[in-house]
This record gives structure tokens, sequence and C-alpha cells, in this order.
């Protein structure tokens, strides 16, 4: 699950969200610790893909990330999403943000992912 959860944060595609819900359907009462290696794998994944973003050359600031100066780094909140949640963490490594300021909200979207995944998953087992 780890894995799958960390390639997922990545550029690459993957299953984690499957992964950790067949987990939880199979072992229902390891609900916490199958939160946390999803978030810890899904969120080193996201700070790899940060530090892709610090590796690409400063220029030019596009539009899109100008949005992402104006709200600032709360809108890490988003990196749950598909695509877009990549987008965000490479932007965030682009525009150089320090750690501090991404890891908080980084991990926090992350957890929040995963956490509507348990919830879904266990509301299909009671009922």
């Amino acid at each position: 699950m780890f894995a799958s959860a960390f390639l997922s944060a990545t550029l690459l595609p993957g299953n984690s969200e499957a992964a950790l819900a067949a987990y939880l359907l199979k072992w229902p009462q390891q609900l916490w610790p199958a939160l946390l290696i999803a978030t810890v794998g899904n969120s080193l994944g996201g700070a790899v893909t940060v530090w892709m973003g610090r590796r690409i050359p400063t220029g030019q600031m596009p539009r899109r990330v100008e949005l992402l100066q104006r709200w600032g780094s709360v809108l890490l909140l988003g990196t749950w999403l598909p695509v877009i949640g990549d987008a965000l963490c490479l932007a965030a490594g682009w525009l150089r943000w320090p750690w501090r300021r991404i890891w908080p909200w980084l991990i926090l979207g992350k957890f929040a992912r995963y956490g509507l995944i348990a919830l879904a998953s266990h509301a299909w087992l009671v009922h």
C-alpha cells in the first residue's frame, strides 16, 4: 500500500485509493495503520514532486502559478485531487516555497483524501 500511495503522488499514474479500499474491506480493524501508511507514502511522493519542481529553472511566471502566489500554500490542501494535486506540488517546488509552508498543507490534503476513502469503505461495509 505504501508503494502504491507513493507512486500515485508522483507524476506516475497509480491506484492507491483502490489499494486502500481493498485493504480496509479485508481488514477493517486496521483503519488507522492503513490510513497512516497511505498518508505517509502519498505525502512523501508529493515531496518528490515538489523536489522535481525545484529542479525546473525559474523564468517568467505562468498565469496559473500567479494564482498560487496570491492564495499561498493553503492551496496545497488540494494535493489530494487527481492531476491537479501533482501540478500544485510541482508549482510549489517551482516557486521555491520553504518546506515549513508546504508540509502541513500537503500532509493535511493527503490525509483528507485517504480519510474520505476510508469513510466510504466503512460505509460500504456497514450497509
